[in-house]
C-alpha cells in the first residue's frame, strides 16, 4: 500500500545534523547501484536518476531543468520522486521533488563540510543568490551557528534581497574580497565559465562547488583545482558527467589520481581534511543514492509523526 504523498508539511520536523548522520550511515551500507540518463534540447535538460542500496531501498527521481522558465513565472527545475521498499519493491512514498532536492543538495554539501572544513570556520561566502544558496545558509547555520555570510550575485539586487531577509548575511559586489576573506566558499550558479579564481584563495579554506551539472558547465578555474585537495561526493556521478571535472580531466589539467576520495571514503578513513592549512574542495554532483538516503530519512520522520498521531 502506498504511503501518503510527503510534502513540505514535514519540513519543520527535519534537522540538518540528523540528515548528515543519515548520509554517513547510508555510506556504511553496501555501495549503491546507480544509473543516470541525460537528455538535452538546447538549454533544457531531462535528467533521470535511479539508485538501489541493499538494505535501504530503491528510488527513481526525474528532473526537468528549463533555465528560461523564470521568465514565465515558473520554477526552473521540476520533477518527481518515487521511493520503493527494499524487501518487496512496493512503492513506499511519493515525495515532493523540491523538498527532496533542497535537503539532498544542501545535505550533500553539509556532509562534505563536516569532514573537510575547519571546525572553527566562521566566514562563509555564498556565490549566487538563488534557492540553493538560501538552503545553504540554513544548512551551514546548523553546523556553524556563529557563522557570518557574505553573498555575491551577478545581479546585485538579488544578493541585496537575500541579505535583507536572512540573518547574519550581507551582500557584496566585491567577489574577490569575499572569497579571500572566507573560510568556506560555496558556489551555486549556472555558470558555463569559471567565476572562482584560484589566485584569490588562501590556505585553510574549504570550497563547496554545487552549481555545475552539465558537461559544459564550470564554476572554478584550473588554478583552483590545482591548488586544492580534491574530493567528490560520488566518483560515478561527477567525473564523466560534469564539466567542472570532466573538462580539466580531458585537458590534463588534473588527473583522476588527484581526486582523493568520495563519500564512501568517509567509512574507510580517506575522506578527511589532510591539514589545517590545506585548501579542500568537494564537487557536489548529487546522485540518486543521495536522494535515496535523504528520502529514507524524510520518510522516517513522516512515519514518526504518523505514529505519534495514532498513539
Amino acid at each position: 500500500m502506498t504511503e501518503s504523498f510527503i510534502g513540505h508539511e514535514i519540513e519543520p520536523q527535519l534537522d540538518w545534523l540528523e540528515l548528515i548522520a543519515a548520509i554517513g550511515a547510508g555510506h556504511r551500507l553496501a555501495k549503491a547501484t546507480i544509473t543516470d540518463s541525460f537528455l538535452y534540447r538546447g538549454k533544457d535538460t531531462l535528467l533521470s536518476r535511479a539508485a538501489w542500496i541493499d538494505g535501504l531501498g530503491s528510488l527513481v527521481k526525474t528532473a526537468t531543468i528549463f533555465p528560461e522558465n523564470a521568465a514565465h513565472g515558473l520554477a526552473n527545475v521540476n520533477g518527481a520522486v518515487a521511493l520503493f521498499a527494499d524487501a518487496t519493491g512496493v512503492l513506499e512514498a511519493m515525495l515532493d521533488f523540491h523538498l527532496v532536492t533542497k535537503w539532498k543538495t544542501a545535505g550533500d554539501s553539509l556532509f562534505a563540510a563536516s569532514k573537510l572544513a575547519r571546525p572553527d570556520s566562521r566566514k562563509i561566502a555564498l556565490i549566487g543568490a538563488g534557492t540553493v544558496s538560501r538552503s545553504m545558509h540554513a544548512a551551514y547555520s546548523a553546523l556553524f551557528p556563529d557563522a557570518e555570510f557574505t553573498v555575491w550575485n551577478r545581479s546585485p539586487g538579488a544578493a541585496q534581497e537575500m541579505a535583507r531577509t536572512l540573518p547574519r548575511c550581507h551582500a557584496t559586489d566585491d567577489l574577490q574580497n569575499a572569497v579571500s576573506q572566507a573560510d568556506i566558499i560555496c558556489t551555486a550558479t549556472l555558470s558555463k565559465t569559471p567565476i572562482l579564481r584560484g589566485a584569490w584563495l588562501r590556505p585553510g579554506q574549504h570550497i563547496d562547488l554545487i552549481g555545475a551539472f552539465r558537461p559544459d558547465m564550470r564554476e572554478a578555474d584550473d588554478l583552483t583545482l590545482q591548488r586544492a585537495k580534491l574530493f567528490v561526493d560520488s566518483y560515478e556521478t561527477t567525473l564523466d558527467h560534469i564539466g567542472e571535472l570532466k573538462i580539466p580531466l580531458s585537458e590534463g589539467t588534473i588527473a583522476k589520481k588527484d581526486i582523493h576520495a568520495d563519500f564512501y571514503g568517509s567509512a574507510q578513513g580517506s575522506f578527511f581534511r589532510p591539514s589545517d592549512d590545506a585548501i579542500t574542495l568537494c564537487k557536489n554532483g548529487g546522485g540518486a543514492h543521495l536522494d535515496l538516503m535523504t528520502s529514507s530519512y524524510i520518510l522516517s520522520k513522516w512515519n514518526a509523526v504518523v505514529e505519534n498521531k495514532q498513539a
